[in-house]
């Protein structure tokens, strides 16, 4: 049985004082950009609307706080700092390399995040073993372009 199919599993519901945690203009153009670009990548939004919106609400109070969509998963000692580089906004680097969302955010139709990309000894594949790609034609734009061009590129495009 899988924990979505497990009475006993149950996540927290969303409330109004989760949603007041952002403004609702960013929380619209957050879901915005989740619904576009899941379907840009080839990915799925969370089965789990709970997670996919606590997701949503983070990513639009750091477009709040501090201009950008810095991954709400993290742990920053300066966010500020953080969100100047462009590592972990949304879509992070790992997600435009790998097609892997840490977050779950963007993930496969049951859940989980694509790990075939990953190297093998990234925590992903450790935790989640190999998870198919369901549309590997789509996504991965960072990932391709090293591939094509035979380099290491970060998200500014810098080797």
């Amino acid at each position: 049985m899988s924990e979505q199919d497990d009475p006993a599993f149950k996540l927290d519901e969303v409330t109004e004082e989760h949603r007041a945690q952002a403004s609702p203009q960013n929380t619209e153009k957050m879901w915005k950009y989740a619904r576009k670009f899941a379907e840009k990548s080839g990915t799925y939004l969370h089965p789990h609307e709970e997670i996919t919106e606590f997701l949503v609400i983070g990513l639009a109070k750091h477009m709040d706080d501090l201009g950008r969509p810095l991954c709400p998963c993290n742990f920053y000692e300066d966010k500020a700092a953080e969100a100047k580089k462009s590592t972990w906004i949304c879509a992070c680097e790992e997600m435009q390399k790998y097609k892997y969302c840490h977050c779950l955010l963007f993930v496969d139709k049951e859940g989980f995040p694509i790990t075939e990309y990953l190297p093998e000894d990234h925590e992903g594949r450790e935790i989640y073993g190999v998870v198919k790609d369901p549309f590997p034609d789509k996504g991965r734009a960072l990932g391709r372009l090293e591939e094509k061009q035979g380099r290491k590129i970060d998200k500014s495009g810098h080797a």
